[in-house]
């Protein structure tokens, strides 16, 4: 199954009883002290409307561990599975999943997906707003689908700690990629306590890797831009960025469309490391 979805595509299954699909999108709003705020994408999915027969995924609220201090922690994978069941994702049905915005949010829930076994999602490329740009349909009404059946079958070693972060550091096969945008890289605009990137690592922004029109760039043309930082076949890969969202978007872009194994994601990323003084941070 292609990981991506055209928007033609899904136009013509709408209905299709064994597909469900799923408004991922949340934003973030900048705040004075320089750090993020947070908020659900229901508002939009409501009033602006989404997708025919959408239902919405509020990440923190539906699919996260509230037990953690941090936002958007990845449950465990039974009790994940539990949560994907609710929402009425089943090992026979279809996912597509979409952001009004920024692609990661849906990349960040496929991810979870794949880290619990389930291989049936995919991604429509260029998500709501390609949707609209080609004047099709919108609903305002709520949607949801009925519980199904969900058995985690577990994948290791696609999330990553700190320690796994700092061991990569000193390693000559792997490389550890900040996914936020060049600015943050260098220490500007928002941050997540202190700002700037892990000390050692490289930069390839999420935003980077789409079209104009949002659609993800061809896979020569990804590949074009992790070898320029040194990421090429065979490397190990561990992405991070703010709170392990945008991460996502690269590993799909690495794993999905071109094919790299060896690829993880560092869940808690800066919202841990940047707040501990111990962990070493660069702007240069």
């Amino acid at each position: 199954m292609d990981a991506l979805i055209t928007t033609q595509e899904l136009a013509g299954r709408l209905g299709d009883p064994s597909l469900r699909i799923y408004d991922c999108t949340t934003l973030l709003h900048p705040q004075p002290d320089g750090r993020m705020r947070v908020e659900t994408g229901r508002a939009g999915y409501l009033e602006r409307g989404h997708i025919p027969g959408a239902a919405l995924i509020e990440l923190q609220a539906d699919l996260s561990d509230n037990a953690s201090a941090l936002r958007f922690t990845m449950p465990a994978p039974d009790a994940l599975a539990r949560m994907a069941a609710a929402k009425g994702i089943g090992e026979d049905t279809e996912v597509v999943l979409y952001c009004d915005g920024a692609a990661w949010w849906a990349t960040r829930v496929w991810w979870m997906l794949r880290v619990i076994g389930f291989d049936r999602a995919r991604l429509l490329d260029g998500g709501l707003r390609k949707w609209i740009a080609e004047g099709r349909p919108l609903e305002t009404a709520a949607r949801a689908y009925p519980p199904a059946t969900l058995a985690a079958r577990p994948r290791a070693g696609l999330f990553v700690g700190k320690d796994e972060i700092l061991a990569a550091l000193d390693r000559t096969d792997t490389t550890v990629v900040n996914c936020l945008t060049e600015a943050q890289h260098r220490g500007e605009g928002t941050h997540y306590g202190r700002p700037g990137h892990i000390a050692g690592s490289v930069n390839v922004p999420a935003a980077a890797l789409f079209a104009a029109d949002g659609t993800f760039l061809p896979p020569d043309a990804l590949a074009a831009k992790f070898a320029d930082r040194g990421i090429v076949a065979g490397k190990r890969v561990l992405a991070y960025c703010g709170g392990g969202i945008a991460a996502t978007g690269d590993a799909f872009a690495l794993t999905a469309l071109l094919g790299r194994e060896g690829v993880a994601v560092y869940d808690a990323s800066l919202q841990e490391w940047a707040t501990d003084p111990s962990l070493p941070m660069a702007t240069a």
